[in-house]
């Protein structure tokens, strides 16, 4: 636009000295000329907002080195609020009669100070009529008695704030006051400033030191750019109040009481901050408004974005891969027999494969080898999560987690959920935004059914930052709290409410404390870096914890104990300095499709009579073990992902008769499940789990163990024998399985698959161990190994393929029944002197090994098994006359004739027979996957063939 031939830069440096009431004319003229005024933004709207004396910078106290969007429109929305204690002026000002011919009353302007028309400020308000303007200049004012304010007046400081300091106990009885541009100082007689029952009381850029300000309902109040030092901010049953961009210092106390239930009986200035609030920027995020929220961390890259789905693995090498896992040179033909290891078992010395390198089919062959073909059925493992969880851990690859495990914006949750929704949007009781408390004892303190709502604050270095009691309810958005010497937030006596989108860090204790049935939505926060433990539910605290990130905490991410039960789901819970989940002390809660990884400890830490369910999880990269079930820990651990933890994937004592079951437990560096007694001392534990018992306790957590309510559960099913059901084992460092046990356990269903060691070795087993419908296949070293004087029984499994030997035993104990042993490199079933076994209805093959190789003084029953040929040369049929404690009855031994010979394992068909045995959930989230395979197995002809007297035993 160019008026008159001036160019745009000269118009707005003329406009740039216009005072408001001319900037708004001009910007009535025409659209262009409105445009021009909108131009103004950076330099006369600036000049504008920051010279006024009854504001501060609109991002005062917590941002004021950043601009706003826009000071026109800053400008615009403190104008607006400053005007809210007129709204009723007219309906007062008129008369019912008259209104038709009412007229407009000039508002007088009262002088108070040395020399002018008035000396004290009551002396003002003695002559005051409605709405005047009491103008007090520099000086200090001491009133010695209670100040009454009868009529609505607007009392205001002139000249700087801090050159009119007044000493008073004002008593509002009137309908609406504002106080502008003063330091407020407790009068000699009361601590109480400022107190108002009904009426409307705005203040507007003041300081307020050492006293007390109450506001009760109907009454309500806005308060805006104002310094609260050791001041104590009360409101009682207030139906709506409003602190914005306040700065609240040095408590001694809490810094804002919202106390009772906002009142039914509302007064008139209700409706005009309600379309206030409402007309005014809101904090409720968009799409686009998702973000990081500012961390003051030594290393930004330890926040994790909500948009983030991939998990990248660091280090060099990855310390779950077992070292014995590393491909091995392949040897000439004829020298790669199987060494005999201790106690006579063997571990085929092979190149690696491509699952793991534990196929028998990639070997050698002489020219005069007869092939031959055994058809049979392998459990082949097929995790929950598929995708990258299917391999190995590579150091610095990236993990794709599914969509079901990505955190989802504050914004998306909002939508999903309408509850939530409902109570972000709502405004109710007291509204704080963008204050700042710090330096004191309490922020914030909400109880007896109190409501508020926190949007955009800061609280630091106070005691604690909220707490929430008595039925009350708050809701807290974007708000930022650290450095608490207790915790951030403190729910108790049935509190709740929401709490979303919130920063919370290096607090002394708990980030949110959770007690006493109290119920709140915690969703998308960050909690880190914290002292203690990122969230604590106990003493029958609920609450849902939902998509939030937990990370970096001193103990566990959230601790759960003395029957708390919480809901959490859907969280990323990682780099802890201990557990990412504990769960003590008869906690409960529902854990289900959470990202728990890189943790310290257990992934998930379960103890001292908690009984959690815990389900589709991934549980990942921890530096310990995956699951650790301690001394007295319950629960149901369902169709987890447990993978690459540096220890065992699951730890348990078996005393505990925890329930695994439908878990997908792969790439850990020891065990991929170990069972221990109670009986065990801690030092016997590998990994030193005695040590990791030592939780602390928040608070005084201990005085509610006498308080708790015991409820049924039927997420829980009793559980009267350890078990471990329907899991996929495969891959780890050491035994799929390990049973070092003075109790009774049960192995059902399993898929045991490619570990570095043995499938299942049972180490200790004074009680019965029974395996069942398990597939145990592929496995570096033995299938199953029964140590002395274990008690085991094994019916229904299919033991595959393992390099050792398929079952070698010691035990004085052992019952192996309609197992199909196939495809080891050493004997199918080898035992040990001393061994009491009774081996029924098996069949059984060795790969180039002995069918049954009994060694020394062994007692064995050995009826109605099946016995196919392995390598002439191994299979040596010869009567035992040596040892009569060695039965044979009825068995049935199959050579092969020519060279298209096939052998199918039918009627039954291969084993484990799983079609029956997976139930419920256990069903749909075990993911194994059944393929059929048929392997090679070579068998050099040597001539002829052995008498039906014995196909398989010889004494070793």
């Amino acid at each position: 636009m160019e008026a008159g031939g001036l160019p745009l830069e000269l118009w707005r440096m003329i406009l740039a000295y216009l005072h408001l009431p001319d900037l708004g004319r001009c910007s009535l003229v025409c659209r262009a000329w409105y445009e021009l005024i909108l131009s103004l933004d950076s330099t006369r709207w600036r000049q504008l907002c920051l010279g006024c004396t009854e504001c501060r910078h609109p991002n005062w106290p917590n941002q004021p080195d950043v601009e706003p969007e826009s000071w026109r429109e800053a400008f615009k929305q403190h104008y607006l609020a400053s005007k809210t204690w007129t709204k009723n002026a007219l309906d007062l000002e008129s008369s019912v009669c008259f209104s038709l011919f009412r007229r407009k009353k000039e508002r007088r302007t009262l002088s108070v100070g040395p020399g002018h028309e008035f000396d004290s400020l009551g002396s003002a308000l003695a002559m005051a009529s409605l709405y005047d303007r009491i103008v007090l200049f520099p000086g200090v004012y001491e009133e010695q008695g209670e100040i009454i304010l009868k009529v609505p007046v607007e009392i205001v400081g002139h000249g700087k704030l801090g050159e009119v300091v007044l000493l008073a106990s004002i008593d509002q009885h009137c309908s609406t006051t504002r106080l502008c541009n003063l330091i407020f100082m407790p009068a000699w007689f009361s601590p109480i400033m400022y107190k108002t029952t009904s009426g409307h009381v705005q203040f507007d850029n003041c300081n307020f030191e050492n006293g007390h300000i109450q506001v009760h309902g109907p009454g309500t109040c806005q308060v805006k750019f104002c310094t609260f030092k050791n001041t104590h901010v009360f409101l009682h049953n207030v139906p709506l109040c409003v602190l914005e961009n306040c700065e609240f210092v040095g408590s001694e106390n809490n810094s804002v009481t919202v106390e009772g239930h906002p009142s039914a009986d509302k007064n008139w200035a209700y409706k005009y901050l309600l379309g206030l609030i409402r007309s005014s920027p809101s904090l409720l995020p968009t799409e686009d408004s998702d973000f990081l929220m500012s961390l003051d961390l030594e290393s930004r890259d330890q926040a994790w974005s909500p948009k983030t789905c991939d998990i990248v693995i660091e280090g060099s090498q990855s310390p779950t891969i077992p070292a014995s896992s590393s491909p091995k040179p392949a040897s000439k033909a004829g020298s790669q027999e199987a060494e005999v290891g201790s106690d006579g078992e063997r571990v085929a010395q092979t190149p690696d494969s491509s699952d793991g390198g534990l196929s028998p089919s990639g070997e050698d062959e002489d020219e005069d080898q007869l092939t031959y073909r055994l058809s049979y059925q392998v459990q082949g493992p097929h995790p929950v999560l598929g995708g990258s969880f299917l391999g190995p851990p590579l150091p610095g690859a990236s993990i794709q987690l599914p969509s079901c495990l990505v955190l989802n914006s504050l914004q998306q949750e909002l939508q999903k959920d309408k509850e939530a929704m409902a109570l972000a949007s709502s405004v109710q009781g007291c509204l704080i935004r963008k204050c700042l408390f710090r330096d004191g004892k309490g922020g914030v303190f909400v109880c007896s059914y109190g409501r508020a709502k926190m949007e955009g604050n800061i609280f630091r270095n106070l005691t604690y930052a909220v707490r929430c009691i008595h039925n009350s309810k708050i809701v807290m958005l974007r708000n930022d709290i650290y450095r608490c010497r207790a915790s951030g937030i403190f729910l108790r006596l049935e509190g709740g409410g929401l709490i979303a989108g919130n920063n919370i860090y290096h607090n002394a204790e708990a980030g949110v404390d959770i007690r006493k049935k109290s119920n709140p939505l915690i969703l998308c926060n960050q909690i880190h870096h914290g002292l203690r433990s990122g969230i604590v539910v106990l003493g029958n605290g609920k609450g849902v914890i939902r998509n939030n990130q937990i990370f970096s905490n001193k103990e566990a991410g959230i601790y759960i104990l003395y029957h708390g039960n919480p809901i959490v789901s859907g969280n990323h819970i990682f780099k802890g300095r201990a557990a990412g989940i504990a769960v003590n002390e008869n906690g409960k809660g529902l854990i289900t499709e959470n990202v728990i990884r890189e943790n310290q400890w257990g992934g998930v830490d379960i103890r001292r009579g908690g009984i959690p369910v815990l389900r589709s999880n991934l549980i990942c990269f921890g530096y310990s073990d995956g699951v650790v079930v301690g001394d007295e820990g319950k629960g149901l651990i369902e169709g987890n992902t447990i993978y690459a933890n540096k220890g065992c994937g699951v730890w348990m004592m078996s005393s505990s008769l925890p329930h695994v079951t439908s878990n997908h437990v792969s790439y850990n560096g020891l065990y991929g499940v170990a069972v221990f007694s109670q009986k065990d001392g801690a030092s016997e534990f590998p990994g030193g789990h005695g040590a990791q018992e030592n939780f602390s306790e928040d608070g005084d957590a201990i005085l509610w163990e006498t308080e708790l309510e015991k409820e049924d559960d039927p997420l829980r099913r009793p559980v009267t024998t350890a078990l471990v059901e329907s899991n996929s084992i495969n891959h780890n460092g050491a035994s799929g399985l390990y049973v070092q046990s003075s109790e009774a356990l049960h192995i059902i269903t399993n898929v045991i698959h490619a570990n570095g060691d043995r499938g299942i070795t049972v180490a200790q087993s004074s009680q019965l161990t029974r395996m069942t419908n398990n597939s145990i296949s592929c496995n570096r070293q033995s299938g199953v190994k029964v140590e002395a004087q274990c008690k085991v029984e094994l019916r229904g499994n299919g033991i595959y393929d393992n390099r050792g030997h398929g079952i070698i035993t010691k035990g004085d104990s052992t019952v192996v029944i309609e197992n199909d042993i196939i495809g080891n490199r050493g004997s199918g079933l080898q035992l040990l002197p001393r061994s009491d076994t009774k081996v029924i209805k098996n069949r059984i093959h060795s790969f180039r090994a002995y069918g049954i190789a009994v060694r020394g003084h062994a007692k064995a029953l050995v009826q109605e098994n099946i016995i196919f040929q392995g390598k002439t040369s191994k299979t040596i049929f010869q009567q035992i006359s040596n040892n009569r404690d060695c039965i044979m009855q009825n068995n049935k031994f199959l050579v092969f004739k020519k060279k298209s010979d096939t052998w199918r394992l039918v009627n039954p068909p291969a084993r484990p027979h799983l079609e029956n045995s997976l139930r419920g959930p256990s069903a749909a989230h075990s993911g194994q996957k059944v393929t059929a395979m048929a392997t090679r197995i070579t068998a050099r002809v040597e001539g002829g063939y052995h008498s039906n007297h014995s196909i398989f035993c010889t004494i070793l």
